[in-house]
């Protein structure tokens, strides 16, 4: 029986949310995949618009459904199409039912305390907070309530705080709603989890960065991509139904004292 992942943030190659989509597709996963490139652009994040060319052809290539649909979480009406989108691709075009959903799309500008911006502020809690709840929240309303067929919620969080204070402290509240909605939502079949990958170079490091950053992990360099993929192909596998509710940190011990 076909299922299918919604996934965010499958803007460019070298993303978490790339990797994700190229792991679950390879376990049979139907995919919906979102993003959206001007969020990128604004950063100077490297991109090539092949990248999503190739993702597509990878995925036909293990024989499940896939689809691109580039719409902005600021909106606060993207989360519902997008699951109306999902339903549409099961009812009319032969996709699995949406029984995973990853949360990976984040708006990450830094500031501090004292130079953060209303705007700046309001912009990140719009996409990394309400964005989300609105996402689960019409994920949950759409599914079935049969606990016995599961549901997956995962997450992107991040443990930043100083000079990074908007995206750091809405990662913090993203925290909170992920693991009230694997509580509330569990007698539902709902399995929602948070991955913490720590510092991963997804495109935003300069050499002199990943060198520091890397210092600080015990290996002696910085985690990939992958390593996030591979704990989200457990979360949605029968090995891991059993957590719920977590904050899982697979950050090759980054920060460890």
């Amino acid at each position: 029986m076909n299922r299918l992942a919604l996934i965010t943030g499958v803007g460019r190659r070298n993303s978490i949310a790339y990797a994700v989509a190229q792991q679950l597709a390879s376990e049979g996963w139907d995919l919906l995949l979102n993003y959206w490139h001007p969020y990128d652009d604004r950063l100077e994040l490297p991109r090539s618009n092949a990248d999503l060319d190739e993702l597509v052809t990878f995925a036909r290539q293990q024989s499940v459904n896939v689809e691109l649909l580039p719409v902005n979480l600021e909106d606060p009406s993207t989360p519902q199409k997008l699951i109306d989108h999902a339903e549409k691709l099961h009812r009319e075009q032969g996709f699995g039912e949406l029984t995973g959903l990853v949360l990976s799309h984040c708006e990450s500008v830094d500031s501090d305390v004292l130079n953060t911006t209303v705007e700046s502020w309001d912009r990140h809690y719009a996409v990394n907070v309400r964005a989300n709840w609105l996402l689960i929240k019409a994920f949950a309303e759409s599914a079935d309530t049969n606990p016995q067929n599961l549901k997956r919620v995962v997450a992107l969080t991040s443990d930043h705080t100083a000079h990074n204070l908007p995206y750091g402290s809405s990662k913090g509240a993203l925290d909170r709603l992920v693991i009230a909605s694997g509580i509330e939502l569990g007698a539902r079949g709902f399995r929602c989890n948070l991955i913490n990958p720590g510092p991963i170079n997804t495109g935003w490091m300069d050499e002199a960065t990943e060198q520091y950053l890397a210092a600080q992990t015990p290996a002696g360099h910085l985690g990939k991509p992958q390593d996030t993929a591979d704990l989200v192909r457990f979360l949605f596998s029968d090995a891991g139904s059993w957590i719920n509710g977590q904050l899982l940190h697979s950050n090759g011990g980054f920060g460890a004292k």
